[in-house]
């Protein structure tokens, strides 16, 4: 399960209580990251888009599951790969870097529409 902070508690609760295999990956971006993105690219000014995030590995240990933070890109497959076959509940804290979006999705995608 894929998830960003706003559903994580009722998520996490519900997997303790019904005692499940799970893995929840909580994407965290220390922001609003998709919608500031987005903004951005449509010109508008950040209103305050940013903040922190709590310590998701000590939220989850708090809960009684595994906690994990991908420290490196090429951690990330291992990692899961671990959770999977451990069983239980786990949760990974994945950081999210926008930076490359607008290269990425309106630049390098717009040279590659072919109008017809």
């Amino acid at each position: 399960m894929a998830c960003t902070k706003s559903g994580l508690r009722a998520i996490t609760a519900a997997a303790v209580r019904l005692e499940l295999d799970l893995v929840v990956l909580v994407l965290r971006d220390n922001a609003y990251g998709m919608i500031r993105w987005k903004q951005a690219v449509d010109g508008f000014e950040d209103w305050g888009l940013g903040f922190g995030n709590p310590d998701f590995v000590q939220y989850a240990r708090s809960y009684g599951v595994q906690g994990h933070r991908v420290e490196q890109t090429e951690a990330f497959l291992p990692l899961l790969e671990d959770c999977f076959n451990a069983g239980g509940i786990h949760l990974v804290e994945v950081p999210i870097d926008y930076t490359d979006n607008k290269r990425v999705l309106i630049d390098e995608l717009a040279a590659k529409v072919c109008l017809v």
